[in-house]
């Protein structure tokens, strides 16, 4: 597959050195409280506070992940409301439950839409290996647009999967994962790493690699914030997402979370005392998921720096069955006031939510 627009410089891969890893992995900074909690009243005045969340927006947005097994995005404009929608510059579409992918893929391409389509990303099933009779549309050397990417599912390790990944990337396709090994523990983390490690051990792997369901990845609401700072699976989260951020050419999609419950939304202007206590009641429940989300997007920040991180609005594609299904413009908003109160510059917020994917899909700017 072609890119028509270079990269960002990545780390070199670690190729076989996953123990070497492990033994010694990387140590992230401890995060200070003081990130997911607004400042007291007695801070100086000569620290200045971070903006406001309500004043930074991107300036474009490129969606990186919004399911639609037809193809069609009316469901998403209709979810995406207009601080979305009306800075929306490309998505990429995932065919995840597509019953003819063929015909939707040619569908897709050959249609005129108010919003470009960037990428499709299509089923790819790891766990069948190598493809004896790719269809048209993995011909190799593709240069059709949009792009063609595969949507793939890891939750355990085989030679086939390990040979379909190796090929796919050696084939120059942009591979989006989404991990549904159990990550609570320990094993889990280290056979994805080592799955990786050896799909990508060729020189001529030359694909990239978006993972999906590892920010945030799943987590338990019951367990309050302050455990969770020093609970194992955080401590583990953080020194296995700098060991994944060594892998070159390996990406993160920043979508809404498996966490059982939908995307609180934005509380509407009260209009009676009884709605004032009911938006004081959403905000609270804002408020709590953004200091949890918070708590994600600076470890994976740390490891990946801003330029390996994707916006998407619709969740990893296998928990869209079985989780409470969140709104696109109640999801982009949590997540831009996320990233805003982390004080984070502008050229950031433009790069997560849309030049990243930009590059990473080959788009014009």
């Amino acid at each position: 597959m072609s890119t028509t627009a270079a990269l960002p410089p990545t780390p070199k891969s670690p190729g076989h050195s996953v123990g070497a890893r492990r033994k010694g992995p990387k140590q992230l900074p401890t995060l200070p409280l003081s990130a997911f909690t607004p400042p007291n009243t007695g801070t100086s005045d000569k620290f200045p506070l971070p903006p406001s969340p309500s004043t930074i927006q991107p300036e474009e947005i490129v969606d990186a992940h919004v399911i639609a097994p037809t193809g069609d995005l009316s469901s998403w404009k209709s979810q995406a409301g207009q601080n979305l929608g009306g800075r929306i510059r490309g998505v990429v579409v995932s065919l995840h439950g597509a019953e003819d992918v063929e015909k939707v893929v040619q569908d897709v391409s050959a249609a005129s839409s108010s919003t470009p389509v960037l990428a499709i990303a299509v089923p790819f099933k790891l766990e069948d290996g190598v493809p004896a009779s790719p269809p048209s549309y993995l011909a190799s050397g593709s240069t059709s647009k949009p792009t063609i990417v595969l949507s793939a599912t890891f939750s355990t390790s085989s030679q086939p999967a390990i040979d379909a990944l190796a090929w796919a990337l050696t084939e120059g396709f942009t591979v989006n994962i989404d991990i549904q090994s159990d990550l609570q523990q320990e094993s889990g983390w280290e056979e994805f790493e080592e799955f990786l490690t050896k799909a990508t051990a060729s020189p001529d792997a030359k694909g990239k690699i978006i993972l999906s369901n590892i920010l945030p990845p799943p987590d338990d609401l019951t367990l309050p914030i302050f455990k969770l700072l020093t609970h194992p699976t955080y401590r583990s989260y953080q020194s296995h997402t700098a060991s994944l951020s060594l892998f070159a050419n390996l990406f993160v999609n920043f979508l809404p979370p498996a966490w059982g419950a939908p995307t609180p939304p934005t509380p509407a202007p009260p209009s009676s005392e009884d709605a004032a206590k009911a938006a004081a009641e959403a905000e609270k429940l804002k408020l709590e998921w953004k200091r949890r989300l918070k708590m994600y997007i600076g470890p994976a920040i740390e490891a990946f720096g801003f330029q390996r991180v994707l916006f998407g609005s619709s969740p990893a594609a296998p928990l869209t069955g079985t989780s409470p299904a969140s709104s696109a413009g109640d999801w982009y908003e949590l997540a831009r006031e996320s990233f805003a109160e982390l004080g984070v510059e502008q050229d950031a917020i433009d790069a997560v939510f849309a030049q990243n994917a930009k590059l990473v899909y080959g788009a014009s700017s």
